[in-house]
């Protein structure tokens, strides 16, 4: 955000820079998967785009590392479709090993990590991003490499921490993933913040000065609109942004429900924007609904005729979609 923008309405950090807002939910979750963690094992967790869930999960990460009784690891690798189990046994590798040494190939490989992990003593966690790209086959080789490493290995144990959008949990929902979806525990971030509107206030007491309060930036009418509008966390933050800078351009203080009406009137909530924001393209949608490429295009740009589209509409609701 510009500086004057801030300097406007008394803003001493940057609304994208005010921290991490932690709820009951949040608190809950992280409870759930340190346990989870503990008895080694398969864990998703998912949420739309925009839920923050790499802000929460580094949040997750941070408190695991502090706590010092679980080991960390996090694979870096960025071409996330292409993603081989090799890969990510190297990140294990990497992070339990100080000194300079060459990751054994085979038989030994798988070997010479559960050595490593029983030396500690300890659960062993590695945590993947944007799970929901991962190859089918890299997702079953974590299944057998969980269950290679902790069979009789003790108190240490080795768990998976697979992020990703909604499109994860489905697919480890489908019978032909049933191997591996039978095996994981699964979590939502989706409602994690079950207030928008407290969010919104947070998020500004958390940025202004001290002798500015919240009504002093944005009317509470303003702020009732933004929460009632706007779905994640990513997009409030962003379309707060955009009032502010709009309100300042009108030298409009404290930001008026006229102004953000204005700005909000470019956000388009239609199917194509919440289809995109579940993980979900054309081609994944189409596998998911059993439909041609085609249908599925025509459906997620309104293009389909009624019943149909509420058909289709009807079996994305039956399989957990918030359409």
């Amino acid at each position: 955000m510009r500086t004057d923008v801030m300097g406007y309405y008394g803003l001493a950090k940057d609304v994208r820079h005010a921290g991490f807002f932690e709820t009951e939910q949040h608190k809950k979750l992280f409870s759930h998967v340190k346990d989870a963690i503990k008895h080694g094992g398969l864990i998703a967790v998912s949420g739309m785009i925009g839920t923050g869930k790499t802000v929460s999960l580094n949040k997750l990460k941070e408190s695991l590392s502090k706590d010092g009784k679980i080991i960390v690891s996090q694979s870096r690798c960025v071409e996330k479709q292409k993603v081989q189990i090799s890969t990510l046994i190297a990140a294990i590798f990497y992070d339990l090993k100080n000194e300079k040494f060459f990751i054994p190939h085979g038989e030994l490989r798988e070997r010479k990590l559960r050595e490593l992990i029983k030396i500690e003593r300890k659960p062993v966690v590695l945590f993947f991003f944007f799970s929901h790209d991962l190859p089918r086959a890299t997702l079953k080789g974590l299944k057998h490499l969980i269950e290679t490493v902790n069979d009789r290995i003790g108190p240490a144990s080795l768990s998976v921490l697979l992020a990703g959008h909604p499109k994860l949990q489905n697919d480890l929902k489908r019978s032909n993933m049933e191997e591996i979806g039978y095996r994981t525990t699964t979590y939502s971030l989706d409602g994690a913040i079950d207030s928008r509107r407290q969010f919104i206030e947070w998020l500004i007491e958390h940025c202004v000065r001290e002798d500015v309060k919240v009504n002093d930036v944005f009317e509470p009418e303003a702020i009732d609109l933004l929460a009632e509008k706007l779905v994640t966390p990513l997009q409030v933050v962003e379309h707060l942004t955009r009032s502010l800078e709009a309100g300042h351009a009108a030298n409009e203080k404290p930001v008026t429900a006229t102004i953000v009406s204005t700005v909000l009137s470019g956000v388009i909530e239609d199917l194509e924007a919440t289809i995109t924001r579940l993980g979900y393209d054309h081609k994944s949608l189409a596998t998911l609904l059993n439909v041609s490429q085609a249908e599925a295009r025509q459906f997620i740009a309104g293009r389909l005729d009624g019943t149909r589209a509420a058909d289709l509409h009807e079996q994305l609701l039956v399989v957990g979609l918030p359409v």
